[in-house]
């Protein structure tokens, strides 16, 4: 099997500018794969490129990985309303995104269904221990303690899963992000709930976190993986490496 991911890793799926060869590789794809709950909606540019690549109308080849998932929305002025497509943190939704792929191979591949029905098994057992490893870990830290304070707003569904409150700077990834508003937002969460750490995502800008470090004298105390996996043969190169390696991190963040 040939798999081309159209936004590159590290890269920000929220506003992708397809290249030549991604409409190329979708229209000779036999399936596409996409996220759904908002995530390819900026600048319309995933609806575009299935039109170019004839993967348009009911019958075509794509499959939305977060089927049945309970969306979650965004709370930001003017943005209301919209889904917050961030459901991959819970790795309960990651169950979900597995029977997906499961349910499209055998669809348009009924020939393998035993294989592909095996193979989603085996790894849903992983994800399902990854699960509640995490619920188990997590009982160690204090309830005052469990607060998230990343750039993105990207922990809320994570943060419901595992009990957490989650904070950041801007909500969603766009172009306004960053602002002295919402520098001076976090600030003040920081200093009222006496935050002990922040963490900065592999996929951000980094600067904006920096300085909120910078002004509060709280420590960054590691990357953690949101909208991308890490690069081959580096940390969090698959789904349940990122989130064991996002697991560890903010345990060991916020415990020592």
């Amino acid at each position: 099997m040939e798999i081309h991911s159209l936004a590159p890793i590290g890269s920000n799926p929220h506003e992708y500018d397809p290249l030549p060869m991604d409409v190329q590789k979708t229209t000779d794809a036999d399936a596409v794969f996409y996220n759904g709950l908002n995530l390819e909606a900026g600048n319309s540019w995933f609806e575009k490129l299935m039109d170019t690549a004839g993967k348009s109308g009911d019958e075509a080849p794509v499959f939305a990985l977060s089927k049945g998932v309970e969306p979650m929305f965004l709370t930001t002025e003017g943005k209301e309303g919209e889904e917050d497509p961030h459901a991959w943190l819970d790795v309960q939704n990651g169950i979900k995104y597995a029977e997906n792929a499961r349910d499209a191979f055998v669809k348009i591949d009924p020939e393998h269904a035993a294989e592909y029905e095996e193979n989603a098994e085996v790894y849903i057992s992983e994800l399902e221990a990854l699960h509640e490893d995490a619920i188990d870990r997590y009982s160690e830290i204090p309830e005052d303690k469990r607060i998230l304070v990343t750039s993105e707003g990207a922990f809320k569904y994570f943060s419901k899963a595992y009990d957490f409150q989650a904070e950041y700077i801007w909500e969603i990834n766009q172009e306004n992000q960053g602002t002295p508003k919402q520098i001076t937002r976090v600030l003040d969460i920081i200093e009222k709930q006496n935050i002990e750490g922040l963490f900065l995502e592999t996929s951000i800008d980094p600067r904006s976190m920096e300085m909120v470090s910078r002004e509060t004298g709280v420590e960054i105390k590691g990357k953690v993986f949101t909208d991308s996996i890490g690069k081959p043969g580096e940390d969090g190169d698959t789904y349940i490496k990122m989130m064991e390696w996002n697991i560890d991190t903010i345990l060991n963040g916020l415990t020592n």
